[in-house]
């Protein structure tokens, strides 16, 4: 079983993206075969002008991958420009959407307002959300770890799988998913396999967390700097003090959100639940550093690795050899897809130095 998934390098990796993917991925590197991609192309539908920061970028999210526990020994983690067969694949599956239903895609609208282009966009950025169809069918990927928001991306996915496979492989029309491959498609149709908390609030109480809104725990944040962030979680009503009367509902304070995903003892968050909800001499005071402590917890080991991949040169030579073994895959994948669609004349070999 392979599985792909990746980042835009828009910023560092934080909290976020650990519970909502990267966890998933750490772990799935025991099961299956595992490509991540870091996808600086896409980066560029927003921040075209700014080329050095993208690069920058791609260096400290693998820096921030290799940190979360990402191990280029069972794993490759590549650049998405280092393999062209990405954006080949790209140009023939955007003859199969019509564009209307690129544009349909609920997380595309989302991203419109969410970064108020309005009209204001340029032509590669709905393609992007075909790229990412190329991204993940480059590999075959049979699982893509991500978070809730990109599950119709996936969907979008599994569409130009299933429209490749019966258009040129010769699959039946009513052929079930999981058959695809065996009946002669060339891709077969991941699934999205969605993080253990799929939208983690950020520390604003409102929003997703983001590194753009400013209301992110990144995952390269000291101690004093996880504290300082924890203790502004707005809790969307007045602050519980100790001796408050009457019943809160947890559910509706953001912060148990926290409680929840990063304090690992149950026992633990049935207390801190229990007494909050009766206001057993508790406040949030006291359950923000809870939460602190367990996220310090969690990164400590993550700040121990980063001394091991300080250097750009170790970062970049891990993209290198990543970027090498992807190749290999998507070139193959290239071939067959190109076999199918009567497209290929040649063969052909790519090589990195």
């Amino acid at each position: 079983m392979r599985v792909l998934t990746g980042d835009t390098p828009t910023g560092n990796l934080h909290l976020g993206h650990w519970v909502g993917s990267v966890k998933r991925r750490v772990q799935m590197q025991d099961t299956h075969e595992c490509y991540f991609l870091v996808a600086n192309m896409h980066a560029f539908t927003t921040r075209a002008d700014k080329a050095s920061d993208i690069r920058r970028d791609c260096i400290e999210v693998a820096r921030d991958a290799l940190c979360m526990g990402i191990d280029p020994e069972r794993s490759a983690m590549f650049l998405q420009t280092e393999v062209p067969a990405i954006a080949e694949l790209t140009y023939l599956f955007a003859m199969l959407l019509p564009y209307n239903r690129v544009m349909r895609n609920p997380t595309l609208k989302d991203e419109l307002e969410i970064k108020g282009l309005k009209d204001n966009y340029s032509f590669g950025f709905p393609l992007y959300t075909v790229g990412q169809t190329a991204d993940i069918l480059a590999f075959r990927a049979h699982a893509v770890p991500v978070g809730e928001d990109q599950v119709p991306h996936i969907e979008l996915t599994r569409e130009v799988a299933r429209r490749f496979n019966k258009m040129y492989c010769g699959v039946p029309d009513k052929a079930p998913d999981e058959e695809h491959e065996s009946l002669g498609g060339v891709f077969p149709i991941p699934v999205a396999d969605v993080g253990e908390v799929g939208r983690l609030v950020g520390i604003d109480g409102q929003n997703k967390m983001s590194k753009s809104l400013g209301n992110s725990v990144e995952i390269r944040d000291t101690a004093k700097q996880v504290k300082k962030k924890i203790g502004k979680i707005y809790t969307g009503q007045d602050s519980r003090q100790p001796d408050d009367p009457g019943e809160i509902d947890p559910a509706k304070n953001p912060l148990f959100q926290y409680v929840e995903t990063f304090i690992a003892d149950p026992d633990r968050v049935v207390e801190l639940r229990d007494r909050y909800a009766r206001g057993d001499n508790i406040g949030d005071g006291e359950v923000k550093m809870a939460v602190v402590d367990a996220i310090n917890e969690l990164l400590e080991p993550m700040r121990e690795r980063r001394e091991r991949y300080a250097s750009d040169d170790v970062v970049l030579e891990i993209l290198m050899e990543g970027s090498r073994k992807a190749n290999v895959i998507a070139e193959e994948t290239l071939a067959m897809a190109k076999d199918a669609a009567s497209l290929r004349f040649f063969d052909r070999t790519i090589e990195l130095s």
